[in-house]
């Protein structure tokens, strides 16, 4: 009977350890590269078309949908007005925080913190953020 406990109580304890060590954040937190960009970004030809392509495409951040809006039409106002950045500061901007994982959901939204996306957005933040 003491011998079946024991075993009983191992097991339980061996799952549970395995349990635990399976417990662990699976996404990747990228390094910001966008400071090594030098050209102008350009929030029109530059940020937008990555945000038609991994954010509005899927439905997710369009009107009526997940906020920011992140339409060309809209994207910079609904960045602005939900303070979502802070202009020549990409490491406190929520928006990077998304992006480089730092901040829960991490975003693209099933892809992971990408580094090109990371990148031109960083410096773009990083030059101003301006609505160019």
């Amino acid at each position: 009977m003491l011998t079946k406990k024991i075993a009983i109580l191992s097991g339980l304890f061996a799952l549970m350890m395995f349990a635990i060590t399976g417990c662990y954040k699976t996404s990747t937190i990228v390094v910001n590269p966008g400071s090594s960009i030098t050209q102008t970004m350009s929030f029109k030809t530059d940020i937008i078309p990555l945000f038609t392509t991994n954010c509005t495409k899927a439905g997710c951040h369009v009107a009526g949908a997940k906020n920011p809006d992140l339409t060309e039409t809209n994207a910079y106002k609904a960045l602005v007005d939900g303070s979502y950045f802070k202009a020549n500061d990409p490491d406190n901007s929520v928006l990077m925080l998304w992006l480089n994982g730092k901040k829960s959901p991490v975003m693209p939204m099933g892809a992971g913190p990408d580094e090109k996306i990371n990148a031109k957005i960083y410096a773009w933040i990083k030059q101003g953020a301006k609505n160019n």
